[in-house]
């Protein structure tokens, strides 16, 4: 039997839509592997029944069948589904990691972000891999078409989940499909600025680089109280906001020791917005880790 834990994510990071993710230091799934003739899988843990055991459905299936690795697989959830802080992301990622070391695969941490994102694609549709690049390699991730870069970044932040839930469809939708010249160039340098500030662990140039954006600020109305929970962590002491993911988690960046003020000040504001919330003062931190 191989376990592995794997993180919860926060992909887009406001100006890298599709392309930025970061490993957070907890939540977390906990994978654990056995060999077997055939495929099956146990769910325990947050949201368990809203999560499917059929391994054709269940990202961990998937990344078995693609591996060719069949195998009972444990998975106990620590990051809740639909909460944009990558709960199937991190399934497919340890299972990936799990039974690379159970089978002996010989994949490279490269190749099991293209195996674990082929896991996502049975629960989006599509096999994008901003949320398990981080949640396999760890800190902070970009990634293209060919190839993903990653910096071991180390910045504070708080990861903010209210008891609302945003569909992943309704998300993708208000998201619009062009943007005018003065918008690309804005988020280009947005992005660019968040990456700096990445290799250098500057929390406050990674804050500039989360400001509103068209394409994932779209994403802000389907989050009831968002404005004033960005206003109170800022308030707080936080030197960005964005939605995390797909949402509703809301992850706020954060000068070092300041994570505790920054989390009471959003569980205050979804509060005043009458929505009940849990916060995860936490840091980027690494990728999944055979226990």
């Amino acid at each position: 039997m191989v376990t592995v834990r794997a993180p919860a994510t926060s992909a887009n990071l406001g100006s890298g839509f599709d392309v930025f993710g970061l490993a957070l230091e907890r939540p977390a799934d906990v994978v654990r592997v056995e060999r077997a003739e055939e495929t099956t899988i146990e769910v325990t843990g947050v949201g368990q029944q809203y999560i499917p055991e059929n391994p054709a459905k269940n990202t961990a299936g998937v990344v078995a069948e693609e591996l060719d690795a069949p195998a009972h697989i444990e998975i106990d959830k620590g990051v809740r589904p639909s909460s944009g802080l990558g709960s199937s992301a991190a399934s497919a990622a340890a299972a990936a990691v799990a039974l690379n070391e159970l089978y002996d695969c010989g994949c490279t941490p490269t190749e099991l972000v293209r195996v674990a994102a082929e896991g996502e694609a049975a629960v989006s549709g599509e096999a994008h891999a901003d949320n398990v690049a981080p949640a396999i390699l760890g800190g902070f991730t970009i990634v293209t078409d060919e190839d993903v870069t990653q910096v071991d970044a180390s910045i504070p932040v708080v990861a903010c989940l209210p008891e609302i839930v945003v569909s992943t469809r309704d998300a993708r939708q208000v998201v619009p499909q062009s943007v005018e010249i003065d918008e690309l160039v804005g988020t280009v340098g947005d992005a660019a600025t968040l990456t700096a500030g990445m290799f250098r662990d500057d929390p406050e140039l990674v804050g500039k680089g989360l400001r509103n954006n068209s394409l994932t600020g779209a994403r802000e109305s389907l989050i009831k109280g968002f404005d004033a929970v960005r206003e109170s962590a800022l308030s707080a002491g936080a030197t960005g906001v964005a939605v995390s993911g797909a949402g509703p988690s809301v992850l706020a960046v954060c000068r070092e020791g300041g994570q505790s003020s920054v989390a009471s000040a959003m569980l205050d504001a979804f509060l005043d917005a009458d929505v009940e919330a849990r916060a995860y003062p936490t840091s980027v931190g690494s990728g999944a880790t055979i226990l």
